[in-house]
């Protein structure tokens, strides 16, 4: 790889088992220009965006560019063999309706891993949150 290879971070909630099942399909597949962090690995210092909003939906850096929730989810896709299958969920109409149910769907499984939304410090910088029923 070089210098000028461009590189993909795709910060995803370690906690998560559904995410957790996911990352690790897809390390098995991804290219070398995709990297993959747990955001409870981070260090206390990460400022922007806050691990609170990085938990709530998938979020990927591209050099100083940030893509979050489904269009992180397909651009890492994208570093596989597969990758260009899951573009249709960006079509317009496709993308409406997946940007809709992701939305809920990242918002109800933040609310039951972290409680009522907004966690406190302590509970993003650890490895096991408490789980909220």
């Amino acid at each position: 790889m070089s210098a000028t290879t461009p590189i993909d971070t795709l910060y995803f909630d370690g906690a998560c088992p559904l995410c957790n099942k996911e990352m690790t399909h897809l390390a098995r597949l991804k290219d070398e220009r995709l990297t993959l962090v747990d955001i409870h690995s981070l260090p206390d210092t990460q400022a922007s965006p806050t691990k609170a909003s990085m938990l709530e939906v998938l979020h990927l850096k591209r050099g100083d560019h940030w893509l979050t929730g489904v269009d992180a989810n397909v651009a890492a896709w994208r570093h596989t063999r597969i990758g260009a299958i899951w573009q249709v969920l960006r079509w317009p109409l496709v993308g409406a309706v997946v940007d809709w149910v992701y939305k809920h769907w990242a918002h109800r499984r933040f609310i039951r891993l972290y409680g009522n939304g907004i966690p406190c410090a302590s509970q993003c910088d650890t490895t096991t949150p408490q789980i909220v029923e």
